[in-house]
């Protein structure tokens, strides 16, 4: 047994030196092309990024009617599919979401979350460890066109429904459902969507989604999308056209994806009057005003309405309800027609959201279509539920809750501004250029905080940007490596989810406009890849591919090391070096070589000034020869005849460079956290001017760890700034200069809370002082 032991520590040895010595023998550039990591082109989806010239996808339609119990929060619903095969496979199966099924007694969900008890501990957290609520699809009933039963397993929050016949190409099924589930409280057990209960008045606003059986994705790249819904990776849906009857108690006003179809039935004569007046309206338009919301607070209606709303080429519907809401409408020019931006919010929502809430959906739909394509939907919708942002054609749920009082903090404010701007840019970023969440977070997540970036700087100069800039992501990637995945990683399995598939993925996308592309060819790209992907179903593979092709520039580097990787950028200054040219002019080099050899400081010639009355020379003035009266750096005529010699010699641009009287510059550097970037180096020069050096991350192709390079200047060099604007996110910038710069550090001083510290916010404060 010993022998054996050995045996197998001596293989494990050889195996793993065998692996180092593969790996060194092996391409690690970091300039080397994404072959290997990347599918490869095909006829669906072509090697320019772009889709295939046999490129399909499938179609899902719904007819649906649902029905709000506000008795007991449930909803009840029953639907008919019809799935259209447009591919060219025969399907003998399909698969349906259950996404409800997350919030099953025996869910999935529940039983991986890892738990502890600690200080920290809460009643909320508590409750998740107990899960009481029966939640989850209570499914009644499967049936094909004809009311027949269909046979169908259901695997968790899948269901798979098998066909008496197979789905041959081009052919469509149509079948149904019935079903119904408990709606969750949301601010009890969380949810991205459910009922907020507002004890006060004893009224619900409902924010309902995921909230009825939905097809899976079939495409040539996963088959079936039924990885299974955990609560992280979001969803993986099919276009298709809905219509939808939702029946709720008739004092209740209803927000929804798509167009309302019977106004005349569910909203009064002054509501029709006011809403067209919106469409054309400079401010926004109070289609239910504070005063008649209030009013309807109050009331309990024992009958209902069911308000009929249609939406084409969508890939989701969800809807809100409550008799709290009021209501606001401005209409938005966009191309050849008019958007309807709209808002619906409780009287708690203001001041706030009557102030701002149209206006970001208004403004948003400017600013994102300007970057990707004029948005194609009859109505933008923000709906104000307290502490979430979700998102779905046409319409989102969204944060941002003043106090009682009326004030609010900066926080709030800018929160409540940015989340509706992130909210509504989704009907992008997945709606319309339709990505697989359930697989990579960040083609939605990331590509959309990026484009919110750029429209909350365009909301107000200075605005408070949380993601976007390099700077604000590195300490997230200078952190233990250990807690840090790659963005190339799976949507469920990704540490420090909002850093990973919003944060980084955006400060890269900044990147590349501001500092590897440059605006023009960023935003042509950019602007290309949604463009060619609207209503489509991209993968990685086709961004990466498509921003290469529309601009020309090489990025596999830049994909490899900021989506593959969890390196950082750290760039060292390690040395500079000036140098002139010794022009051989000894009228010139004389003077400087005794400049720089004499008059330096010696302690003891200094001393001995003193110390000593006289030298032996001094006392004998026989000792004196022809060294003691020798000047070296007198300039004779040997030496004038040496240079014209030596100029003689040189080719006439060879003399143009010994005259220029230029100097020279050598910076090395290190790259010591492992992601290759631009250099960009402010240098200072002796008159106190200033210039910029961009010189591009290839300087890296040779040697991705050390470098050096050297600069020709007019003048000399007495500083340089490595990444001055912060552009890189460099994550140590203290080896960012050269001479060398302490960086000093401030801190505070805590002392127990006292009076004057309330916690009050500045409204609040100026308020109590008469400001």
């Amino acid at each position: 047994m010993k022998y054996f032991q050995l045996f197998l520590c001596t293989l494990c040895m050889v195996l793993f030196s065998y692996t180092i010595e593969a790996q060194e023998n092996t391409n690690q550039n970091k300039f080397r092309q994404l072959k290997q990591e990347l599918a490869t082109p095909n006829v669906y989806r072509n090697a320019a990024g772009a889709p295939g010239h046999e490129y399909w996808q499938m179609k899902a339609d719904y007819k649906m009617s649902v029905e709000l119990d506000d008795e007991k929060q449930r909803i009840l619903g029953a639907h008919k599919i019809t799935y259209h095969n447009n591919s060219p496979d025969k399907l003998t199966y399909l698969w349906v979401q259950l996404d409800q099924n997350m919030r099953a007694k025996d869910s999935d969900t529940y039983k991986i979350q890892t738990s502890e008890i600690n200080e920290k501990t809460s009643f909320r957290d508590i409750k998740k460890m107990t899960n009481d609520f029966d939640g989850g699809f209570k499914i009644q009933k499967v049936e094909d066109a004809n009311g027949k039963a269909m046979n169908y397993t259901i695997n968790k929050t899948m269901m798979r429904v098998d066909l008496p016949t197979a789905l041959e190409p081009g052919e469509s099924v149509t079948f149904g459902m019935t079903w119904w589930y408990n709606i969750n409280d949301r601010m009890k057990i969380g949810g991205r969507s459910g009922y907020e209960y507002f004890e006060k008045d004893d009224n619900y606003l409902y924010t309902i989604a995921q909230f009825f059986p939905r097809m899976a994705v079939y495409n040539e790249v996963e088959g079936w999308q039924n990885k299974q819904f955990l609560g992280r990776g979001e969803f993986a849906l099919a276009f298709g056209d809905y219509e939808v009857s939702i029946t709720v108690p008739a004092d209740h006003i209803v927000a929804s994806t798509g167009e309302l179809q019977n106004p005349e039935e569910v909203l009064s004569a002054e509501q029709r009057r006011r809403y067209k007046e919106a469409k054309t309206a400079s401010e926004p338009v109070m289609i239910v005003t504070q005063d008649e919301a209030e009013e309807a607070e109050q009331s309990r209606a024992s009958d209902t309405k069911t308000w009929v709303f249609k939406a084409d080429n969508v890939r989701d519907f969800a809807f809100a309800s409550s008799r709290k809401f009021i209501w606001d409408a401005i209409g938005v020019p966009m191309g050849d027609k008019t958007v309807m931006a709209m808002s619906y919010y409780p009287k708690e929502g203001n001041p706030l959201w009557e102030q701002y809430s149209t206006k970001v959906v208004a403004h948003s739909l400017r600013v994102y279509s300007k970057h990707t394509f004029d948005y194609p939907y009859p109505v933008a919708i923000s709906v104000h539920a307290a502490r979430i942002g979700m998102e779905y054609p046409m319409i989102c749920f969204n944060f941002g809750r003043p106090n009682e009082d009326g004030t609010y903090s900066a926080r709030t404010k800018y929160g409540m501004i940015g989340v509706i701007i992130h909210e509504v840019g989704h009907n992008y970023f997945p709606m319309i250029v339709n990505s697989d969440e359930r697989q990579w977070t960040w083609m939605d997540e990331g590509l959309n905080t990026f484009v919110q970036y750029l429209t909350e700087q365009e909301w107000e100069r200075d605005y408070p940007s949380r993601r976007g800039p390099a700077y604000k992501m590195v300490d997230y990637m200078k952190g233990d490596k250990n807690f840090i995945s790659p963005i190339m990683t799976n949507s469920e399995s990704i540490h420090q989810f909002g850093n990973n598939a919003y944060g980084k993925p955006a400060t890269a996308l900044n990147i590349l406009r501001e500092t590897v592309m440059g605006r023009e060819l960023f935003d042509y790209a950019f602007k290309e890849y949604s463009q060619r992907w609207m209503f489509k179903h991209p993968t990685p593979a086709d961004f990466f591919r498509t921003m290469e092709d529309a601009s020309g520039v090489d990025l596999d580097w830049f994909w490899r090391g900021w989506f593959y990787t969890n390196d950082h950028v750290d760039i060292a200054i390690d040395e500079a070096n000036l140098y002139q040219m010794n022009t051989r002019n000894p009228d010139i080099e004389k003077p400087l070589a005794k400049q720089k050899n004499e008059g330096k400081p010696d302690i003891t010639k200094m001393r001995n000034q003193d110390a000593i009355a006289k030298t032996a020379l001094e006392n004998d003035p026989s000792l004196r020869d022809f060294y003691n009266d020798y000047d070296q750096y007198k300039v004779d005529k040997g030496h004038q005849k040496d240079y014209e010699r030596y100029m003689n010699n040189l080719e006439d641009a060879e003399r143009e460079i010994v005259e220029s009287g230029k100097h020279y510059l050598e910076l090395k550097f290190s790259n010591i956290g492992g992601l290759v970037m631009p250099l960009i180096l402010e240098f200072t020069y002796e008159d106190g001017s200033t210039e910029i050096h961009r010189i591009p991350a290839e300087i890296w192709k040779l040697n991705h760890e050390k470098i050096s390079k050297v600069f020709v200047t007019d003048q000399p060099v007495v500083s340089v700034t490595l990444d001055p604007y912060r552009e890189t996110a460099d994550t140590d910038e203290s080896n960012n200069y050269w001479p060398p710069q302490q960086e000093n550090s401030r801190f505070k001083i805590f002392k127990q809370r006292s009076y004057w510290s309330s916690g009050e916010n500045p409204m609040q404060r100026a308020k109590r002082m008469g400001e």
